[in-house]
């Protein structure tokens, strides 16, 4: 679900796409992926991610999702390419080119 929130409103901000392109984008994903809720625990887990690792509140809800998810690789092109977190989460950068 946050990565759903992210995206819509990168969507709108940067991307500016209308209201209905937002929405029909929005309904295309959750119909080829499995949406976890946000829960309490997640947003425990994303404050502690925050506070250990010294990521933003927000960037940090990202990981602790996919935690909660029982994700292993979380890519992203925003956190740090490689990080591994003690939860067992590691960060991959799709768009870095290998060397």
């Amino acid at each position: 679900m946050q990565v759903l929130n992210e995206l819509a409103s990168l969507a709108r901000r940067k991307m500016q796409m209308s209201w209905v392109d937002t929405h029909a984008l929005l309904t295309m994903l959750r119909g080829l992926l499995t949406v976890h809720p946000l829960t309490l625990e997640t947003n425990e887990t994303g404050l502690r991610l925050a506070e250990r690792y010294g990521l933003s509140i927000y960037d940090a809800m990202i990981p602790a999702a996919a935690i909660h998810a029982g994700c292993d690789t979380l890519w992203s092109e925003e956190m740090q390419h490689g990080m591994a977190l003690d939860e067992g989460l590691r960060v991959v950068n799709p768009f870095r080119v290998a060397r």
